[in-house]
């Protein structure tokens, strides 16, 4: 297996399989949490409390995110955390030391993990955009099933949802209950600036007006 600065890079011949680590739990041999939503939630836990011991900045994204702020939802999908690029190497090398598999996919904007038989994204850019340190220092602490961490702001959250529509992937039905648990917490106008012209998300703001999720925007003066 090849190693590129200690990681297995994905799609090398003889790379181990995921969760084939000693002493990884939800690998062969270990036990599974007794649900999806709590393995998931166990995952997060893990690499969480390893990134605040070894002093990374980081906060949590996506749908494990909401869940964070309140959300109700049943988790499915794997745990984002968002993370500088010029980290990256020293966060592959500590979660490896501590026997959590990593590798690199294709796409130059992530890596990718595993810990309790779930996946776990390590994200420098979200949605094309560079996670940046004031991104990070806006971050809200919150518990996550009884473990403090660095969790998206609000605002971010649903902007790097919104920033991620595309025309091959939009789905609204998926950001909506979000948007409209959140929605008190949002600078809403802040969002519309930042993704005036750009069709889904001004769709999905649309939307979430006639749906009356949020106040409409407040019609432009007619030019003499």
């Amino acid at each position: 297996m090849r190693l590129a600065g200690g990681r297995a890079v994905e799609g090398e011949p003889g790379a181990a399989p995921l969760g084939a680590a000693v002493g990884v739990p939800g690998g062969p041999g270990g036990s599974h949490p007794p649900d999806r939503t709590q393995a998931i939630l166990e995952a997060t836990k893990q690499v969480a409390a390893l990134l605040k011991s070894a002093g990374h900045p980081f906060a949590l994204a996506g749908s494990v995110a909401a869940y964070a702020h309140g959300v109700p939802q049943s988790l499915q999908h794997d745990t984002d955390f968002a993370i500088l690029r010029e980290d990256a190497e020293a966060i592959a090398q500590d979660l490896e030391a501590a026997g959590i598999q990593v590798r690199v996919p294709p796409e130059d904007w992530l890596i990718k993990a595993r810990s309790h038989g779930e996946e776990i994204d390590l994200i420098f850019e979200l949605a094309r955009h560079p996670v940046t340190r004031e991104l990070l220092d806006r971050a809200h602490t919150l518990p996550v099933d009884s473990v403090r961490m660095p969790v998206l702001a609000p605002t971010d959250l649903v902007g790097s949802l919104l920033a991620a529509f595309s025309e091959h992937h939009c789905d609204f039905g998926a950001v909506l209950p979000i948007a409209r648990t959140l929605r008190e917490k949002i600078d809403w106008d802040l969002l519309r600036r930042e993704n005036e012209g750009s069709p889904m998300p001004e769709a999905f703001l649309y939307l979430l007006e006639r749906l009356n999720v949020i106040e409409p925007r407040e019609p432009r003066e007619a030019t003499p």
